[in-house]
């Protein structure tokens, strides 16, 4: 239903879906999936559709009203942490190597995911994924602050464009004003990490649960002097790591040399999509050219 009011408003406009793609900015591909409804878009995209065609909103008010994500199945381990997410009021989350699932793209998470798995698979496990991250995206969703290790940012996932576009929806959420997104330099060598990545999470009833993962599995923990602990830890943290606006502009950087790694990778294949047909085409002349006989040097006579 999505798809056809976007494609209804993007024909009244007069604008093939390479144009608008490019206005947005995206992928072609990525406005051809949404009207074909294989493609769930994210907020930001309806919003800026609203923008460009003139819709007085409606795109947006409309994605708010789908339920996006009617059937996923999360992984055993990880259901009862999806079952928090639904109902938290507030998120405290420190991610290493990768970002947090609440903030990933779909391409980023497919990326991510195609590592160790495959096919349908890998299609369900990112619905699962995203399903978790409208609550978070609301006008009124719950506080989320998320501290990121550099890492994070550096860790390559994809490709250049893959990473250029998760560093931007990481500009775009950390303007909500129930999200903030901090990072911790690399260079912060008086920062104290955490051997690994851990969220800690409050629920309407007062619970309080501390959540970690290990290689195959959740670990929850509401032990109320484990909580404190960890949430010291936390707190020493954020204070070590940059503030929202500086984080930003760090991200801003990162995201401006992977956009650079894309362009260079775009001329690539540019050069080589024009180079294979002209081989061909030299491979094809070759072929139809006339053939002369080679003169070839005698072998001289030995006297005796």
């Amino acid at each position: 239903m999505f798809g056809e009011v976007l494609r209804h408003f993007r024909e009244a406009a007069l604008l093939t879906q390479e144009g608008l793609a490019r206005q947005i900015p995206c992928d072609r591909s990525h406005v051809a999936r949404v009207e074909a409804g294989t493609r769930v878009p994210q907020d930001t995209f309806a919003k800026t559709c609203d923008e460009l065609l003139g819709t007085g909103g409606v795109l947006l008010r409309l994605w708010t009203r789908i339920d996006w994500y009617p059937q996923v199945e999360h992984p055993d381990w990880f259901r009862r942490r999806a079952e928090m997410d639904e109902v938290a009021v507030q998120l405290y989350e420190y991610q290493v190597m990768v970002v947090p699932g609440l903030l990933q793209t779909p391409d980023y998470a497919r990326a991510l995911l195609s590592q160790t798995m495959s096919g349908a698979e890998v299609e369900d496990r990112v619905r699962a994924r995203l399903s978790r991250q409208q609550r978070f995206l609301a006008e009124d969703g719950p506080l989320y602050v998320a501290v990121l290790d550099e890492s994070c940012l550096r860790n390559a996932v994809g490709s250049p464009g893959v990473m250029r576009d998760q560093c931007a929806h990481l500009l775009d959420v950390g303007r909500r004003p129930n999200i903030r997104v901090q990072v911790i330099p690399a260079a912060c060598y008086e920062a104290v990490h955490p051997t690994t990545s851990m969220s800690l999470i409050a629920l309407p009833d007062g619970a309080r649960w501390v959540y970690s993962e290990s290689l195959s599995r959740g670990h929850l923990n509401n032990d109320p002097a484990l909580y404190a602990r960890h949430s010291r830890t936390y707190d020493v943290l954020r204070a070590d790591a940059l503030s929202a606006p500086r984080s930003a502009r760090l991200i801003g950087k990162t995201m401006e040399g992977y956009e650079d790694d894309h362009e260079q990778a775009r001329a690539e294949r540019r050069h080589l999509d024009q180079e294979q047909p002209q081989r061909q085409r030299r491979r094809q002349l070759h072929r139809n050219s006339p053939r002369f006989p080679r003169n070839r040097a005698r072998a001289r006579q030995q006297g005796p």
